[in-house]
């Protein structure tokens, strides 16, 4: 018979003085798993919530202990052999007998539903270890949640990892809108508490954003920089922050010593390192963003660290929540929370060995710019870009060294031109002033200046500073004459009949090409060739000439020898425009669909944006005009985000106005406007389905006869929650909806959390559900567009003449 306790016996907790912020998903599944688990550990960095949030789960389930809930705070706990006697007291176990205090504890527990906080157990790791083991082992009724940096490692332990608020996306980035972050909302509160009327306006919004951004989303840092409002603006926190742990000591006087500012929080992490794991955290403080074990193996490997030691060191400061553990893709990278990484360069910097990490560091990223650059033409060619994206925060730290330390702009140079393909498709405006830089500082008028202009010269031609691309041009035409530079004169010739071409004089632009197709054979330099044939094929496509084909079959053969599928999509592109002058538009919708999934996968932006333009024109000479219209306005909006407007392709601009003339002819303005602010609202990823299915999103549609949502969900969350259903794994779901693996990826996250959910058997229960509900559970197909028909008025556009 179980016995009874009066309310409140060992109820011990201590009273919310602040609002609780946030946490919704984290709390719903902490209170879960204490419902079925005897441990459950929350673990994460220092300062990021993680005794606020056991206190709050212990609130909201103290009614479900009827032998009550008891906190037992262990940070100023030293003695880890006083442990036992702690835990005793603090219940209390009034105990007078020979029995040990263990003994005792149990005994006081025993046949009580009680739920025990165990808070800050990091220092004491082994011994609270052993001492939960022992009690759920002996009390089946005791629940006990613990807080920690460092999992406990016993059997049966559920594992909660905490991570810091969410913060504003920058960049304009709408994953997580300024109104939606909790740590806006955090700093917001805090900061009205000492501030009587403060409120996030237009005004401060961009420096609040950038201040909860600067510190990773940490509660307990944005709690010291809110309090510092007493005597800062906004703006001057912010200004203040590279000092932050000076800046941020304005913890409670009640708080425990280290708590009461940011320096003594990292300092009793460092504290519970190893000697070596130490040395391992000032070391890989010298990345930016995250870092693989490959490179932590490269880097941080050498005086007083083994190579074969770094793995372990790397998943002690994982356990310890000095690293942050994430995996996408099949692949595992390490992160440092921004604090965290600050913390350990000063120590790095103290210890007299910041020079060597940094020389080491950028040696290694020297050596993937060379790898990327050697393989881009070759199967390996998609798994670069991605590895080059994700590591560009490191790339971008290297190339900034190089350019700052004395002797080494020239190593920096060829970074800079090596990444060529990097800056093109991804980082335009920042790879010209990557460009700008490296060639300021490095001007010897050798081999690695020569690459470096005409690779810079892509880049301002791209932009569209033809002063600037002819200039460098000229100087690297210069030093390969003299160098005998032959591959080097054959980019040169390309790029010289690419500003030949956007400048409006085809015919030069196309002989400039053929100099560059001559050379690159000669060479036998394959993607020299695939370039110069590419452009060949598409401004021979341009002026409706058979050639195109020819030249266009010839560089996709190319590409499939090397498995090379980017410049293979601008050569599908060519045959897209050369089968729409032949008349047969199935097939150039075909293939410029084919040559869209080859650049929506490289993530190729200006590719994506030809490849649309060229389904408004294949539409319009069907006499599609809705649809016509309506990928025109998703095409302003993709030439809007890329910055250009058909950018190199600008001769084709010709077919773009021709289509906007005839299609507002056909549909009169007001129609031809309601469908053009149609495609242009519509995402990315909405855009990309419309012009493969040829089908328009729920969105952009008239009224349904039904929403084509399940509440709480949006169109597109309910869209995936049915493909998650049909049992699609994430690489599946982002194939079918034409989006990333990554953006598939969020948008489950977002559904698991508004759902409470934890795994994707509960989102397809739950689909399942509602449709034997009669729930409406289906994505409306809606028009399947519009109907098809002869070239308006029986005749070809006057840009196809040929």
């Amino acid at each position: 018979m179980r016995t009874r306790v009066a309310r409140g016996e060992l109820d011990g907790l201590p009273a919310e003085v602040t609002s609780f912020v946030g946490r919704r998903h984290e709390l719903a599944e902490l209170k879960r798993l204490i419902g079925i688990s005897h441990v459950v550990t929350l673990i994460g960095a220092g300062g990021v919530g993680k005794t606020r949030l056991a206190l709050r789960v212990a609130e909201e389930v103290r009614r479900t202990f009827p032998g009550g809930v008891r906190f037992i705070e262990l940070a100023a706990l030293e003695d880890p052999d006083l442990l036992v006697q702690a835990v005793a007291e603090a219940l209390p176990v009034n105990e007078h007998s020979t029995r040990s205090p263990l003994d005792a504890l149990i005994e006081r527990l025993r046949g009580r539903q009680t739920l025990i906080v165990l808070d800050n157990c990091e220092h004491l790791l082994a011994q609270c270890a052993v001492l939960v083991d022992t009690l759920v082992r002996a009390l089946p009724e005791l629940r006990i949640l613990a807080t920690s940096r460092q999992a406990l490692g016993i059997a049966g332990e559920q594992i909660v990892e905490l991570s810091p608020l969410s913060t504003p996306t920058p960049d304009g980035d709408s994953a997580v809108p300024l109104a939606e972050s909790d740590a806006v909302r955090l700093f917001a509160e805090r900061a009205a508490a000492v501030v009587p009327g403060f409120e996030v306006t237009e005004e401060n919004e961009d420096a609040v954003a950038e201040i909860c951004r600067r510190l990773d989303g940490l509660p307990l840092a944005i709690e010291m920089a809110a309090v510092r409002l007493r005597a800062l603006s906004v703006r001057q926190v912010l200004e203040r922050l590279d000092d932050r742990f000076r800046l941020l000591t304005g913890g409670s006087r009640a708080a425990l010593p280290r708590q009461r500012t940011l320096r003594a929080l990292f300092e009793w992490s460092y504290d519970l390192c190893t000697e070596q794991e130490r040395l391992m955290w000032q070391r890989v403080s010298v990345f930016a963003g995250c870092l693989d074990l490959e490179a932590a193996e490269q880097v941080c490997a050498g005086d007083g660290i083994a190579r074969e030691d770094v793995l372990e060191l790397i998943a002690g400061l994982v356990d310890k929540s000095v690293l942050l553990r994430r995996e996408s893709d099949g692949m595992v990278r390490y992160c440092l929370l921004d604090t965290v990484r600050q913390f350990g360069r000063e120590r790095l910097a103290e210890s007299g060995g910041e020079a060597t990490l940094h020389r080491r560091h950028r040696d290694y990223y020297r050596k993937i710019t060379s790898r990327a650059w050697a393989e881009l033409f070759s199967a390996a060619q998609q798994s670069w870009v991605e590895r080059l994206q994700r590591d560009h925060a490191n790339l971008r730290k290297a190339l900034d060294w190089s350019l700052r330390e004395p002797g080494e702009a020239e190593t920096g140079l060829a970074m800079t031109a090596e990444l060529l393909y990097h800056w093109s498709g991804y980082h335009l405006s920042e790879g010209a002033g990557w460009f700008d830089r490296s060639l300021a500082a490095a001007t010897e008028p050798g081999e690695v200046r020569a690459h470096a202009l005409w690779a810079g010269a892509w880049i301002s031609l791209l932009r569209g500073d033809y002063t600037t691309t002819l200039a460098r041009l000229d100087e690297a035409a210069s030093i390969a004459e003299r160098l005998g530079l032959r591959v080097t004169l054959g980019y040169i010739a390309f790029l010289y009949g690419m500003a030949a071409v956007s400048g409006g004089d085809l015919e030069s632009g196309m002989r400039r090409y053929e100099e560059a197709e001559a050379i690159h054979r000669a060479a036998g330099n394959p993607i020299g060739l695939a370039l110069a044939l590419n452009r060949l094929a598409l401004a021979n496509a341009f002026l409706g000439r058979p050639a195109a084909r020819d030249l266009a079959e010839e560089c996709v053969a190319l590409c499939d020898l090397h498995g090379e599928v980017w410049h293979r999509a601008y050569a599908l592109l060519a045959l897209a425009i050369d089968a729409w002058h032949r008349g047969d538009v199935r097939a150039a919708c075909a293939i410029d669909n084919e040559s869209l999934r080859y650049n929506t996968a490289m993530g190729d932006q200006l590719g994506m944006g030809m490849n649309l333009e060229a389904h408004a024109w294949f539409a319009a000479g069907e006499q599609k005009y809705e649809r016509a219209a309506r990928m025109l306005g998703v095409v302003q909006t993709c030439w809007q985000a890329v910055g250009a407007r058909l950018a190199e392709f600008r001769h084709m601009s010709r077919y773009h106005d021709e289509c906007e003339v005839v299609t507002r002819e056909a549909l009169g303005e007001r129609v031809f406007q309601a469908e053009f602010s149609r495609g242009a609202a519509l995402t990315r990823e909405e855009a990309l389905e419309y012009a493969l299915l040829e089908r328009a999103p729920a969105a952009a549609r008239g009224p349904a006869p039904f929403e084509g949502r399940i509440a709480p969900l949006t169109r597109r969350e309910t869209e995936i929650a049915h493909l998650v259903a049909e049992g699609l794994s994430n690489k599946d779901i982002a194939g079918r909806l034409v989006i990333s693996q990554r953006t598939a990826e969020g948008h489950i996250e977002h559904i698991l959390d508004k759902l409470g959910f934890k795994s994707r058997a509960q989102v397809a229960a739950w689909v399942k559900e509602r449709l034997s509900e009669g729930a409406d559970g289906q994505v409306a197909d809606g028009a399947a567009g519009p109907k098809t028909g002869p070239v308006s008025g029986g005749r070809k556009p006057a840009a196809r003449t040929k």
